[in-house]
């Protein structure tokens, strides 16, 4: 295991248990449907919980675009190595909503909602206001980031205990995202993560759903850049408290 392996398998664990959390949810015929969104949030924070205790020992667990981008911003992490870290989480977030899809085959070619379908993939607003939805990704990301920063030193930097007292240091983060889940998530759906948003909307794009829609390029800029620009401020105003 290596820093590039770390993030591409986290955020691949990541979106195989987040991506797999609502598909149980929406999807017609599983076990978990209209499970609500209780079950959903509380699926994604312990996805991140997963990821987190799988790549933190050998990377520091970003899975996170914006999250690797504030870490550079602060000083807390090389400039030299934040592409290669983006493209490892890319590449395991399209591979999770691969495998995602596999799994649940059956039940996406039960639902006849496209739309259904794209949730189960990538995030849409609630109701579509690109400014509410932009300011809605910023002001998540931004809590994610600044809360990080705060306790967990912006990585976990326990002993490399692959499991262990030392896994739970990744417990914070889950509660975290829990929270920005339950509190702020309502709007957009709480991408908060411009690879989690972006992988999962490529997969999307390229396989053979039963029914298939557009998938909505015209609103992935905003889980992209509002995730880094509300990194950014996070950044600034922790290098300001400083």
């Amino acid at each position: 295991m290596n820093e590039f392996t770390a993030e591409l398998i986290g955020t691949m664990l990541l979106i195989i248990l987040g991506n797999g959390v609502v598909a149980n949810v929406v999807l017609k015929g599983t076990k978990g449907y209209n499970g609500g969104w209780m079950v959903i949030t509380t699926g994604w924070a312990l996805a991140v919980y997963v990821g987190v205790v799988i790549a933190a020992p050998y990377s520091g667990a970003h899975l996170n675009p914006a999250v690797t981008f504030a870490l550079a911003i602060v000083g807390k992490f090389a400039w030299s190595k934040v592409i290669m870290f983006i493209i490892a989480q890319l590449i395991g977030s399209i591979i999770g909503a691969v495998i995602v899809w596999i799994v649940y085959r059956d039940h996406f070619n039960t639902t006849n909602d496209p739309n259904t379908e794209m949730a189960a993939f990538c995030t849409a607003p609630a109701i579509h206001n690109r400014l509410f939805n932009f300011l809605s990704e910023i002001v998540g990301t931004f809590v994610l980031v600044f809360v990080i920063f705060y306790f967990t030193n912006a990585e976990i930097t326990d002993a490399k205990t692959p499991i262990g007292l030392g896994s739970l240091g990744a417990i914070p983060v889950a509660f975290l995202v829990w929270s920005i889940g339950l509190s702020l998530g309502g709007t957009t759906g709480y991408a908060i993560n411009p690879a989690r948003d972006l992988g999962p909307r490529i997969a999307h794009a390229v396989l053979p759903l039963k029914a298939k829609c557009s998938s909505n390029w015209k609103y992935a800029w905003i889980p992209i850049i509002g995730p880094f620009i509300g990194a950014a401020i996070a950044s600034g105003l922790f290098m300001l408290l400083q």
